[in-house]
């Protein structure tokens, strides 16, 4: 690994050491050990203990999925290690406390290695998956950097003015969301003359994909929309539905022209659908 991607993956672990402890749980004592010798400085050691302790662990233990975590969002030193033990907190235990946070941090770390459209995509997981969750917010502003890196400048504001309603008094955050929020104040161009047909204030436009009750088809499509350069959500209706959609477009006329690429690419029978 080059130094450069090494800083990278360990800025995006050790921060969580500033941030605290994930709100819904606490750490083991053993997990504790380990993150009081990685802020001595002994990142290898604190490693090495972790590992350990998995090894001796069953994964039914409920201190499984706390390891993972540790060893994934703040010790790691290789993004392929992080990336894989974040995603089984998510897979394998996704009722247990950890679980919302790993989505959290597979989003910053995916942004961290500039690929913006993952980042979008595990947190709108975390979004379908753990609506209430005390650290949307947080989620939903990596969320909106992505997706202005993504040059979807409505979507980004859309998670901006989510992120500003859960902020709650959270001075330092709510100034960092205001200062993204900034861009979102002048109209877009989409609601102004010369717009697409279709165009209405306030309306978004989706083309919906696939529509079932299969988690894994669902994340296959996502995968698999994500390799291809679109970005997609997932919307689940009341039913239990999940309906994966790419988009969302300002205008009816953006939105079919992706559909029509869709439609050639994947075949099937995307249909563009509005979105509030």
């Amino acid at each position: 690994m080059s130094g450069a991607r090494r800083l990278v993956v360990m800025t995006v672990g050790l921060a969580a050491f500033g941030r605290g402890l994930p709100a819904q749980a606490q750490f083991a004592p053993p997990l504790q050990a380990a993150i009081v010798l990685a802020q001595a400085g002994r990142a290898d050691s604190a490693r090495a203990l972790v590992r350990t302790l998995l090894a001796s662990l069953s994964p039914q233990d409920s201190i499984y999925p706390q390891a993972l975590y540790v060893q994934g969002g703040m010790l790691a030193a290789d993004a392929g290690v992080a990336a894989t033990s974040l995603q089984r907190v998510v897979v394998e235990y996704g009722t247990s406390p950890w679980a919302d946070d790993a989505l959290l941090r597979l989003a910053q770390l995916y942004e961290a290695q500039n690929d913006p459209a993952s980042a979008v995509q595990w947190v709108d997981r975390l979004r379908r998956d753990y609506p209430d969750s005390p650290l949307l917010p947080k989620a939903e502003f990596v969320a909106a950097r992505a997706a202005f890196d993504l040059r979807d400048e409505t979507r980004g504001c859309t998670f901006l003015r989510d992120a500003q309603s859960g902020a709650g008094d959270d001075v330092e955050f709510r100034n960092q969301v205001a200062f993204y929020a900034a861009r979102c104040a002048a109209p877009s161009a989409a609601t102004g003359a010369g717009s697409d047909t279709g165009a209405r204030r306030g309306t978004r436009f989706a083309v919906q994909i696939l529509a079932g009750k299969s988690a894994p088809q669902v994340d296959e499509m996502l995968s698999r929309l994500k390799s291809l350069g679109y970005t997609a959500h997932v919307v689940r209706d009341t039913t239990g539905y999940l309906k994966v959609r790419v988009g969302p477009y300002a205008s009816h006329d953006a939105a079919q022209r992706v559909q029509t690429q869709l439609k050639a690419r994947l075949g099937g029978q995307p249909f563009v659908v509005e979105e509030p």
